[in-house]
């Protein structure tokens, strides 16, 4: 394993970042293909003995069932002093006001939930899970700023939201002396590329990290086009993206699979090493359900692309709208 900082911060992280959606109890949420806590345990455990460090969850995956399961893993399985626990805040968790959103009594109940349910004092890195247009950015920011200085939290992300947004966050955050964003957690792929345009020049510039999640397209780029699995058939979050340049797409995929198969290492080992070499990564989220997954991930972080594979890996790309969901 390989280790770095996220963005200009002090955060030190594994270069390969588990995500952790795939563990939940199957019958709570919206995925019925996630892992059960008897079969999540061993994958956890493996991330820890590979070295992983960086685990992302978040307080609605599966009800809640990922952090607890997740929690309960790593105090088994690993040093707490050792582990960057990162989970999420603003979608929904129950019916009713205040059961999603990031007002400050929705920040600061869901992260005293968070909390008992990881089986820890503190969350290393807490993010929004995209921005509450019904709430003021002023207090998101100052209800982030008082976890930081009460030590519930001690870094802050953010996720999926257009530049112009993240920028203005990353101002007030400066000018009102509040702590920043390190993070920020957006869908990044070779077949999902629209934050190249300004989202992570704008990382760049500032200093933050980029932890991309779906770096393997969920899946698409792991495998060819035409195959497809139980999760691919069944997740209806994965069956709302790549709609819009599907046959750009299909070259891509076709391409990765020719780059891995001049290689002769898997597919996902290439995708994965085009997502590590680019400058403002510091670690693709790499969502596993079998350990042979997390082989792979932390495989290619031996594999170097030259340049010409690289122009064979991107030549295919067209434009498209962000799908931010």
């Amino acid at each position: 394993m390989r280790y770095t900082r996220i963005g200009a911060s002090g955060l030190e992280v594994s270069r390969i970042g588990l995500g952790c959606m795939s563990f939940g109890v199957p019958e709570r949420g919206d995925h019925s293909w996630t892992l059960t806590e008897e079969a999540s345990r061993p994958l956890i455990r493996r991330a820890v003995e590979l070295g992983v460090t960086l685990f992302d969850t978040a307080n609605t995956y599966s009800d809640g069932t990922s952090e607890e399961i997740v929690g309960r893993a790593l105090w088994d399985y690993a040093r707490r002093d050792e582990i960057v626990v990162a989970t999420k805040v603003a979608l929904r968790m129950r019916p009713g006001p205040h059961g999603a959103g990031l007002s400050r009594k929705s920040i600061v109940q869901e992260v005293e939930h968070s909390l008992r349910r990881l089986g820890t004092d503190r969350i290393d890195l807490y993010q929004i899970h995209r921005l509450d247009p019904h709430t003021p950015i002023d207090e998101i920011l100052q209800a982030l700023d008082d976890l930081v200085r009460s030590g519930k939290v001690l870094y802050l992300g953010a996720s999926s939201m257009h530049a112009w947004e993240f920028s203005k966050a990353l101002h007030l955050q400066r000018h009102g002396g509040l702590a920043r964003f390190v993070s920020m957690q957006s869908q990044y792929s070779l077949i999902a590329r629209e934050d190249e345009r300004e989202m992570f020049p704008l990382c760049l510039d500032e200093g933050v990290g980029a932890l991309p999640w779906s770096p393997i397209g969920r899946g698409k780029l792991a495998r060819p086009w035409q195959e497809a699995t139980g999760r691919s058939r069944t997740d209806r979050i994965s069956n709302t993206f790549y709609t819009q340049a599907v046959e750009s797409d299909r070259r891509t995929v076709d391409a990765v699979g020719a780059v891995a198969e001049a290689r002769d290492v898997p597919r996902a080992q290439v995708a994965l090493a085009w997502v590590l070499a680019q400058e403002v990564v510091a670690a693709p989220l790499v969502g596993v359900t079998r350990s042979g997954h997390l082989d792979d991930a932390v495989a290619a972080l031996d594999i170097k692309l030259t340049q010409e594979e690289i122009e064979t890996l991107q030549q295919h790309y067209t434009p498209r709208c962000p799908e931010m969901y």
